[in-house]
């Protein structure tokens, strides 16, 4: 009887390989491989667990033909299949490849549909779905010869093992199976569309990631058959509205209602335009700088293709050379470029991790490194980080503070200088601080706590784990720029993540692929209390921080405005800038205060309003804690953490709907009792104790992470 192989090659792919394996076994293949090539999450348990073999290769040795040719190589079955981490075969998917290799003996690869999972987005559905009718009837099987489309896809594919030791697969970034296919071909070779040969499958990416992977799949095309996507701004119009036009008869037949057709639409037009940009861009890439190869690739890839450099960029003869041009040489001042880090890390590579010694993660002392970026007085992130480093500080953990100055803010500061701000400004620390790492004596586990520390960490030896501190999804800090990429690779280097909600932490275990826990933010509840003073019923007070775009001000002072419409009366506070802020309507300016004094405006107040759109704030939990009901916007993290009915008022972020629910309290006493007393009950048991216990087990996950992976008698002699 033929004898079938199957190869998975898995990296972070835990969300899926359960089910993927457990498909296998159903199917009862002969044998299963699954390469891991450095994954940070449960995928190489899941897979010893299935009673797969298993195969661990270093995330730098991974390559799509050249991993792929490994695993042919490391098993025996007479045919091979591969599949990605997140192909579920369906019934019958066996049966259905043996049939097709059955059909005759220069059948030398099959492939199958790959089916969209329910919660598939309508526009990669709908896509999946026609672009695999294409290729023959539902129920027929299909033969492809020389001249017929040389299409193969490895998320889903089984090979004669004849025909792969002859063609084997080209050591390709990408594309490495529709190189194959067009091999094969010109080999003599025949391959077969399969329909029941399916599995289930869709990449739901964020837009990003999609728009890089659509760069990575057509420079894969490129290299691999030599393929060019044509481009024009006409002709891309009328693909994204002919694309549009299609995702909502999809949606229609599919009894969709309107609302969320709507919203689909919208998504879909961004959708379809960035694939044809983006596709362009990929099949052209060799034209484009390094490091805009590096950002815009998934996978991170920045070199050219050797095949391409050649022949599109030849040596421009005598006649066709660029004139010379009028040039002032100028004199380096930096030291180094700005976000040189970063570009190391793209360059070289991340330094190794040593070795956690076993057991390490449950053991009472740890020595804790945390990463800051420069800080000023008031700076509420670095206020939360240092609430929470003091008390892991007094549970008798080795702590120590890096200062990472990437603008050269602090050149002329000496470190004791830091030290005594941090002091002053935020908490009483015994932790020595350094400024830089020239004095870095390595740690059991570094903690990064925003984008700007993350690539320096990356490249900090002697280190047995890495931890993000995410307190923000910091690439909506900014628009399409360097900063908003670099901040979107920092979740793409293997830290486990301690996020500030769970809505981040769903964000970036679903949106980046991460581990990740959640902890609860504290209140300091000597500060943060109920004052003796008499509460007053018409006192409005706004978080209003212009220079804190995540803030929305505009936003919230176009409520403020509507709400001074209807009611000239109310008295409007604004605070958390040092400057007035210009504004159609009279109000009070209180500046930056102090939290003591912060607990006196709340104690006084009647409402108190805050935005914040990348995660929610401290803001809103200190009102409560002071007795202080307050509207926050529905739709994001906040209802991660808050349900309607509970201690806040959620509003959509709309200033009319803002208007009307912070009128809601001003006008509805008892509505105002029930969610200033709901709110005091809610924040009462959080505690900046109780963040740091989460913050500890986050840290000690991280290092049961780095344990896992390595056989129990390993330790290092940093120990």
């Amino acid at each position: 009887m033929t004898t079938v192989s199957v190869v998975i090659p898995v990296k972070d792919g835990a969300r899926y390989l359960a089910e993927v394996l457990g498909a296998l076994a159903r199917e009862q293949v002969d044998e299963m491989l699954v390469i891991d090539s450095g994954s940070s999450d449960d995928s190489v348990a899941i897979a010893r667990a299935a009673g797969a073999s298993l195969l661990e290769i270093p995330s730098a040795q991974f390559g799509h033909g050249r991993t792929r040719n490994l695993g042919a190589e490391r098993t025996s079955g007479e045919l091979i299949c591969f599949l990605t981490q997140d192909a579920t075969p369906v019934p019958g998917w066996r049966a259905a490849y043996l049939e097709a290799m059955a059909l005759e003996p220069s059948v030398g690869a099959a492939y199958g549909p790959h089916l969209p999972r329910p919660d598939t987005s309508p526009m990669i559905a709908r896509e999946l779905t026609e672009f695999f009718a294409t290729f023959g009837p539902e129920d027929r099987l299909v033969i492809q010869r020389l001249g017929d489309p040389a299409f193969l896809s490895n998320v889903n594919a089984c090979y004669r093992r004849a025909c792969w030791e002859e063609v084997r697969f080209r050591d390709l970034g990408y594309a490495e199976d529709q190189a194959f296919g067009a091999d094969l071909l010109a080999a003599g070779w025949t391959k077969v569309f399969h329909p029941r040969a399916a599995v289930l499958h869709a990449h739901d990416f964020g837009w990003a990631d999609f728009m890089r992977r659509y760069f990575d799949e057509y420079r894969g095309l490129r290299e691999s058959i030599g393929h060019v996507e044509p481009f024009g701004i006409r002709s891309v119009r009328r693909f994204v509205g002919d694309s549009v036009a299609r995702d909502l008869q999809w949606m229609k037949q599919r009894q969709m209602p309107a609302a969320q057709q709507a919203r689909w639409a919208a998504r879909a037009a961004a959708h379809h335009g960035g694939r044809r940009v983006f596709s362009a861009l990929g099949s052209r890439s060799d034209s484009l700088p390094a490091v805009a190869r590096k950002i815009m690739s998934l996978e991170g890839r920045a070199g050219r293709s050797p095949a391409l450099a050649s022949s599109d960029n030849p040596v421009p003869s005598a006649q066709d050379q660029v004139p010379s041009l009028p040039a002032k040489r100028v004199a380096p001042v930096l030291g180094e470029e700005h976000y040189e880090p970063v570009a190391r890390v793209w360059r070289e590579g991340a330094a190794p991790l040593a070795n956690p010694v076993p057991g390490m993660s449950e053991r009472d002392r740890l020595r804790i490194a945390m990463i800051i970026p420069v800080f000023s007085r008031g700076s509420g992130g670095h206020q939360l980080l240092f609430e929470l480093f003091s008390r892991l500080e007094q549970r008798g953990h080795a702590c120590s503070v890096w200062v990472h100055d990437e603008s050269l803010q602090l050149r002329d500061t000496w470190p004791g200088v830091l030290r005594h701000d941090i002091v002053e400004f935020f908490s009483d620390i015994r932790a020595p601080v350094y400024k830089g790492f020239d004095a870095w004596h390595g740690a059991d586990v570094v903690v990064a706590t925003g984008w700007q520390t993350v690539h320096p960490a990356l490249l900090l030896p002697d280190c047995r784990a890495r931890a993000y501190l995410v307190n923000d999804h910091e690439p909506e800090f900014y628009a399409t720029s360097a900063e908003s990429l670099i901040a979107q690779d920092t979740y793409r280097h293997g830290f486990h993540c301690i996020a500030g909600s769970p809505w981040l932490k769903d964000l970036l275990r679903e949106g980046y692929g991460t581990t990740a826990d959640a902890i609860t933010y504290g209140v300091d509840h000597e500060i943060y209390q109920q004052r003796p003073v008499q509460r007053r019923g018409d006192t409005v007070v706004f978080y209003a921080r212009p220079v804190t775009a995540r803030r929305a001000v505009p936003i919230g002072l176009l409520a403020l405005a509507e709400l001074y419409r209807r009611r000239p009366d109310i008295r409007i506070v604004l605070y958390g800038s040092a400057k007035p802020v210009p504004t159609s309507f009279p109000h009070e300016h209180m500046g930056i205060l102090t939290g003591r004094q912060l607990s006196w405006l709340y104690s006084e107040s009647t409402v108190g309003f805050s935005i914040s759109l990348t995660n929610f704030s401290l803001s809103p939990k200190e009102m409560m804690a002071c007795g202080l009901p307050c509207v926050e916007i529905a739709g994001r993290s906040a209802e991660s953490i808050f349900t309607t009915g509970g201690p806040i008022e959620l509003a959509e972020l709309d200033p009319v709907a803002i208007a009307n629910a912070i009128e809601r309290l001003l006008e509805d006493r008892e509505l105002r009792e029930h969610r200033s007393a709901a709110g005091i009950d809610f924040v009462a048991r959080h505690t900046w104790d109780n963040a740091a216990d989460q913050v500890e087990a986050g840290l000690r996950h991280a290092m049961r992470i780095r344990e896992a992976k390595l056989e129990p008698t390993l330790a290092s002699p940093l120990d």
